[in-house]
């Protein structure tokens, strides 16, 4: 056991039921459409009984734990709930998992983003809510019995004593409830874990795959309308006029109005982000007729000025430009070339890098570029909302319900206490669902309209209307001397409208001359994170760089990087490295052994990327074949350094679903903007990856280690757009500069 000060939010403890009956917990599956007992075959207590906000126990021994964090696949939803279960020291399969409700006075961040939910969990009170309940129920054994406590064991949910005395938890649960707990809590050490680090299938599964109502599109309630927005047709306008008569004469439709989503005035959260506030908004009995009115609304747009707003958030307040104008790509292609070829913002400089690419026996410089692209969650945009005077209930997928509900309060002028959120499961979200200006667009529409109302967003809405992964550029410089030593290494890289530059990441730390700068140019088109910000970019570039490089050097792609990670390790330079350098080999040394490095079957291609982000490190070699003409990505090796893995299961499904998506993403998707509009408005014109294109396998294997877990649902992706253009390269004898590799786009690239 290890001692720890107890971190978890007091109040979840005192949450605890006075009484011996328990009752209800704070939250419950509010979308179930079958008892827990249908669900998990197990035979419901008669009573409950509260022995923390995280969890309570039955009288027969079933432990119901709540699931804090939003779930949008990466299976939160059983990982964080083994983590209690673990300390608890109950058996997994008496545990029921519910959904908890938003509420940030128990379970402290409830946020699905930057892979932080399990690391943080992990941090912020899990552990401990499992083994205060443990605790508890020793204690009350302890005096039932007249035994100490140091005496009792635990185990699968039973309390036992040398003397023979011993009992179920859930005979226990009623002594339990009120003990007061200490500040010092034992903790179990990774040889002890019985639950974590074991393979755990879905505990929504199978309400999943039987088409539960689970997801806020399901949602329903009496007297509930459907509403849809119009937005303007492209970036760089706003609504002028609008004439609903003749789609308010249509059958099912109740009115037609417009609103303001954020004045623009009025100071803005981190993820309200929003370019189109002034919209026009149908509302209707059902989603077809809905769909149709909006065609029959006439609308009139004009161009809009620059203008200035203000945002904030994670304690920094910044004012904002927004550019007036209708962009198009090829401008954008144009005016990154341009800004590319000056200098930039230096973000780091180690030695004299300026002289050294001067002495250079051998200089290699490339150029990268990356288009816009949409996140297209298969489930399209919604929100429920009911907006009753100062009260307002509101529902539906979202990744940040904290931001959210501060957007709320702040655009309504309400108390936070007056809002109430529930949390459906996201079908899809990669970082598209941490923004609020949906949420606060329902809430808007229902107060407006005076009834329970859910907005919904066709593809082409979200398509056309959405918050885009930017548009990428770097450039890249080595330096290799007579005997092909890196001695100069120059990165710069920027974008519109941000910059995708980590100038403290692998190789800086690794080389004597490092230099890196930093541009961006302003946009009115909307950005926003888009899994693994910045990274999904750079790591492609950066890793396809360095394979040429090594090339150059006459050197194996592999052992060129882990010679300048021993550099890094045992003579790093500077101080400020992002990475660990014997981490970062780590993955390499066992993607090079897994994968049989060296050793390709015949006929195929191989390409190696490695890389570090979200605190974690994954490496993958990627296996193509030229098939018909066309490449055909037969395998992927992952090799993957996250820590402690909670749920191999768990985490195996989110590498292999990051190779898929990454592999999608860098060959094939794209969107454009002609005078301010996406020339593509659905899956008819912007392309991902079909079935037949996915791997024919995916090989995942994990460092054993006993740190703790880091991020998984983002660093598997970025490696993979290098991993790709490596293995293409290998295939086809041409360097892949420019993404996405596969599509031919009618824009100039330079």
């Amino acid at each position: 056991m290890t001692v720890i000060k107890s971190k978890v939010n007091r109040r979840s403890f005192l949450k605890s039921s006075a009484l011996a009956g328990g009752g209800l917990m704070i939250s419950f599956s509010w979308l179930a459409a079958c008892a827990p007992k249908e669900a998990a075959g197990l035979e419901m207590p008669d009573e409950w009984f509260d022995l923390n906000g995280f969890l309570k126990v039955g009288n027969n021994g079933v432990v119901t734990i709540m699931a804090p964090n939003p779930e949008f696949g990466q299976n939160v939803t059983t990982s964080l709930p083994m983590i209690i279960a673990d300390e608890l020291d109950v058996d997994w399969k008496n545990v029921l998992v519910e959904q908890a409700k938003f509420n940030t006075d128990i379970f402290t961040r409830q946020f699905a983003g930057g892979s932080q939910s399990v690391r943080q969990g992990w941090q912020n009170g899990l552990r401990e809510a499992g083994a205060a309940a443990r605790y508890m129920l020793v204690a009350a054994a302890a005096k039932e019995w007249g035994v100490s406590a140091e005496e009792i064991k635990t185990e699968n949910g039973v309390l036992s004593h040398s003397s023979g005395k011993s009992a179920g938890y859930g005979e226990m649960a009623s002594l339990a409830v009120g003990i007061k707990i200490p500040e010092d809590l034992a903790l179990k050490t990774p040889a002890d874990y019985k639950i974590i680090g074991t393979p755990r299938k879905n505990v929504k599964g199978k309400d999943i795959v039987t088409g539960k109502p689970m997801f806020g599109i399901d949602y329903e309630e009496e007297g509930m309308l459907t509403a849809m927005i119009i937005h303007p047709p492209a970036f760089g306008m706003r609504l002028k006029s609008f004439d609903g008569t003749a789609a308010k004469g249509m059958s099912g439709i109740k009115d037609v109005f417009t609103i303001q989503s954020f004045p623009n005035d009025q100071p803005r959260g981190y993820f309200s982000t929003d370019a189109f506030t002034d919209l026009v908004v149908v509302t209707g009995n059902s989603t077809w007729e809905v769909m149709q009115a909006k065609k029959a609304v006439q609308v009139q747009w004009e161009k809009s000025p620059a203008t200035k707003i203000t945002t904030g958030g994670f304690g920094r307040t910044q004012e904002v430009t927004v550019p007036a104008g209708l962009e198009s790509s090829t401008d954008h292609y144009e005016q990154m070339q341009s800004v590319a070829a000056k200098p930039g913002r230096i973000e780091r400089r180690d030695g004299d890098p300026e002289a050294a690419f001067k002495r250079a026996a051998k200089v290699i410089e490339r150029s990268y570029t990356a288009p816009f692209l949409a996140h297209n969650a298969m489930e399209p945009m919604n929100f429920f909302a009911n907006v009753n005077g100062n009260d307002f209930k509101l529902a539906g997928p979202l990744q940040a319900p904290e931001f959210a509900e501060q957007a709320v309060a702040t655009r309504f002028g309400v108390p936070l206490e007056n809002i109430d959120i529930k949390m459906t499961r996201m079908g899809g979200g990669f970082g598209r669902r941490a923004y609020d200006h949906y949420v606060v667009e329902a809430a808007l529409i229902s107060q407006k309209a005076k009834a329970p109302i859910k907005l919904v967003y066709t593809r082409e809405d979200d398509m056309t209307n959405g918050i885009y992964r930017p548009s990428y550029h770097a450039t890249y410089r080595a330096a290799l001397d007579e005997d092909n030593n890196l001695i100069a290494f120059h990165a710069k890289a920027g974008g519109v409208p941000e910059s995708p530059l980590h100038a403290n990441r692998f190789p800086a730390g690794a080389v004597d001359n490092y230099l890196a700068e930093s541009w961006q140019i302003d946009s009115n088109i909307t950005i926003g994170a888009f899994r693994a910000p910045r990274s999904n970019f750079i790591a492609g570039a950066e890793q396809s760089f360095l394979d040429e490089v090594a090339e150059a050097a006459g050197k194996d792609p592999i052992e060129f990087r882990l010679d300048l990670l021993k550099r890094a390790k045992e003579n790093p330079v500077g101080e400020r490295n992002d990475y660990e350098a014997d981490r970062y080999a780590g993955i390499l040394e066992l993607v090079r052994d897994k994968s049989n490095w060296g050793q390709a079957e015949a006929g195929i291609s191989r390409g190696v990327s490695a890389y570090f982000c979200h605190n974690s490190y994954v490496a993958h070699v990627l296996d193509v074949e030229m098939v018909n003409g066309e490449p055909k990505v037969k395998r992927v090796t992952c090799a993957v350094d996250c820590g402690i893995v909670i749920n191999p299961l768990a985490a195996t499904n989110m590498v292999e679903g990051a190779v898929v998506d990454g592999i999608g993403n860098s060959m094939y998707s794209h969107l454009t903007f002609r005078q301010g509009a996406t020339e593509q408005t659905n899956f008819d014109k912007y392309r991902i990856i079909r079935h037949r294109e996915a791997p024919e396998s995916i090989d995942v294997h994990f460092i054993q280690n006993e740190i703790a877990p880091t991020g998984l649902g983002e660093p598997p992706f970025p490696p993979v757009f290098a991993a790709v253009a490596n293995a293409l390269y290998k295939a086809t004898g041409k360097r892949q500069y420019n993404q996405p590799y596969m599509v031919q786009q009618q824009i100039s690239l330079g």
